[in-house]
C-alpha cells in the first residue's frame, strides 16, 4: 500500500462529500424564504440514500463484470465479495476506490435538485432518485470510468466527471424542469432567501473541488498538481468573465453572478482538469462560461423551460463546453497515459470526434431514460404539489418547518399584539395625555 497515495485519496473523498453540504447552503441561499428548509433538505438526503444504494448495488453495477459494456452486474451487491484491502494500479486499497466513487454517486443527483425546487413533491423525488441512479447514474459510470466500458474503450476522456456529472446532471435537471412546467410565481418576483449563504456555499464548492479534479488521479504526482492548478485557474476566469458580462449588460456586477461564473469555471475544466495547459485552462473557463451565460440570459427565456436555479445553464452547457474542448486542449506533454493529443496540439480531429460522440450520446442516453423515468413514476404518484401548497411554501407544506423563526416575526408580532392595541387604545390614549399636561405645566412653571 502506497501509504500517500492512500491518505490523498481519503482526504480527497471527505472534500467530496464537503461539497454536499455546501451546495445545499449555496442552493438555499439562492431560493426564496419560503422554500429554504425543502431545498437544503433535498440535497442533504442524498448523503443518506445515495450512499446506501452505493453499497447496496451502485458499486456492483458500475464496477462488477460487464453487460454489453454498458453495465455491470450484481455479483458484487451489498459489497459481498469485494476484498477492500487489494490494491489498484495507484497501490491504493480498493476499498479507499470504492469510498470515493462513492462521493461522486451522492453530489451527482443533488445537482438537479436546483432546477426543481419549490414545486416537486420530496417523496417524488427520493424515488426518482432511486430509478434514476439505478438507470442512468450507475450505467454512466460504467460506461466511462469502468474499463470495460464502451466509451472507454473508444478512448473518452473524462478525467473527474464532465459526462458522468455534470451533463449528466445537467439533462436530468432540464427534463425535470420540462415535465414539471413553471413556476407559478413569476421568476423575476422571487427574492434570494440569504446572498452570505450564496458566497459560503460557492466556497465550500471551490474547496471541495480540488478532492474532486485533483483526487481523479487517485495518487500523489504530477498530474494531481497539474489538475489542481488548471481548476484554480479555470475558476478564477470564469469568475472575472462573468462579472464583467453583468457589467456590460446590466451595468452593475453581482454576487450571484459572480457565484455563477465561480460554479461554472468549476464544471468547465472538470473534463479536462488532468489533460490541459494552465493555458488551455484558461480557455475552457472563459469559453464555458460565455456559453453558460449566453444560455441563461438569452436562450432560456425563449425556450419556456423553468430551470430554477440554472441547474442546466451552469452544469450542462458548462459541462458539454468543457467536454468538447477536452478534446482540442488535452495534450500528452501533461498526461502521458492519453491515446492523442487535442486539436490545438497536432492530434488532428480524432479525439475532439470521440468527445462530440460521448457527449452526444450523454445527452441522449439521460434525456431518453430520464423521461422514461418520469412518466413511469408519474403513473404511479403525483410528481408536483398541488398549488395551494406551492403557494405556501414547501417548507411548511412538505415539512412543517422554516429555516429561521425570525422570518416574518415583525409582521406576527404585530398581528399578536394588535387586539391589546385596540382594547386599551383609550387607556394608553389617557396617558398619554396626561403626561404631556403634565410636562406642559412644567414648561410654563419654568418660563415664569
Amino acid at each position: 500500500m502506497n501509504l500517500a497515495n492512500t491518505a490523498f485519496v481519503l482526504i480527497a473523498s471527505i472534500l467530496v462529500l464537503f461539497m454536499t453540504p455546501g451546495l445545499a447552503f449555496f442552493y438555499g441561499g439562492l431560493v426564496s424564504e419560503k422554500n429554504v428548509v425543502n431545498t437544503m433538505l433535498s440535497v442533504f438526503i442524498m448523503t443518506g440514500l445515495a450512499i446506501l444504494l452505493w453499497v447496496a448495488v451502485g458499486y456492483s453495477l458500475a464496477f462488477s463484470g460487464d453487460i454489453g459494456g454498458v453495465v455491470g452486474n450484481l455479483h458484487q451487491a451489498l459489497m459481498t465479495g469485494v476484498n477492500l484491502t487489494s490494491l489498484t494500479v495507484n497501490h491504493i486499497p480498493l476499498g479507499a476506490y470504492a469510498l470515493f466513487q462513492m462521493m461522486f454517486a451522492v453530489i451527482t443527483p443533488a445537482l438537479f435538485v436546483g432546477a426543481v425546487v419549490g414545486r416537486i413533491r420530496f417523496k417524488f423525488l427520493l424515488w426518482f432518485l432511486i430509478a434514476w441512479s439505478l438507470c442512468v447514474y450507475y450505467p454512466m459510470v460504467h460506461l466511462v470510468w469502468s474499463p470495460d466500458g464502451w466509451l472507454a474503450k473508444l478512448g473518452v476522456l473524462d478525467f473527474a466527471g464532465g459526462t458522468v456529472v455534470h451533463i449528466n446532471a445537467g439533462v436530468t435537471a432540464l427534463v425535470l424542469s420540462a415535465w414539471l412546467g413553471p413556476r407559478l410565481t413569476k421568476p423575476t418576483t422571487a427574492r434570494h432567501y440569504n446572498l452570505p449563504w450564496v458566497l459560503l456555499g460557492t466556497a465550500i464548492l471551490w474547496i471541495g473541488w480540488y478532492g474532486f479534479n485533483a483526487g481523479s488521479a487517485l495518487a500523489v504526482n504530477g498530474v494531481a498538481l497539474q489538475a489542481a492548478l488548471t481548476s484554480t485557474v479555470a475558476t478564477a476566469t470564469a469568475m472575472i468573465v462573468w462579472m464583467l458580462l453583468d457589467m456590460w449588460t446590466t451595468g452593475k456586477p453581482t454576487l450571484v453572478g459572480v457565484c455563477t461564473g465561480t460554479l461554472c469555471g468549476l464544471v468547465g475544466i472538470t473534463p479536462a482538469a488532468g489533460y490541459v495547459t494552465i493555458l488551455g485552462s484558461v480557455a475552457i473557463g472563459a469559453l464555458a462560461t460565455l456559453a453558460s451565460f449566453g444560455f441563461v440570459t438569452y436562450l432560456k427565456p425563449r425556450l419556456g423551460v423553468d430551470d430554477a436555479l440554472d441547474a442546466f445553464g451552469c452544469h450542462g452547457i458548462s459541462g458539454i463546453v468543457g467536454s468538447l474542448l477536452t478534446g482540442v486542449f488535452a495534450t500528452k506533454a501533461v498526461n502521458q497515459t492519453i491515446a492523442a493529443n487535442g486539436l490545438a496540439y497536432g492530434g488532428g480531429w480524432h479525439l475532439l470526434g470521440i468527445q462530440t460522440l460521448a457527449t452526444i450520446m450523454t445527452i441522449v442516453i439521460v434525456a431518453v431514460m430520464g423521461s422514461l423515468l418520469i412518466g413511469l413514476l408519474r403513473w404511479l404518484m403525483p410528481m408536483r404539489v398541488d398549488a395551494q401548497e406551492e403557494q405556501l411554501g414547501l417548507d411548511q407544506g412538505e415539512h412543517g418547518e422554516r429555516a429561521d423563526y425570525t422570518v416574518g416575526l415583525s409582521e406576527r408580532l404585530t398581528t399578536e399584539f394588535q387586539p391589546d392595541q385596540e382594547r386599551f387604545a383609550g387607556e394608553f390614549k389617557g396617558q398619554l395625555q396626561r403626561l404631556q399636561g403634565h410636562s406642559s405645566n412644567r414648561h410654563h412653571e419654568k418660563n415664569h
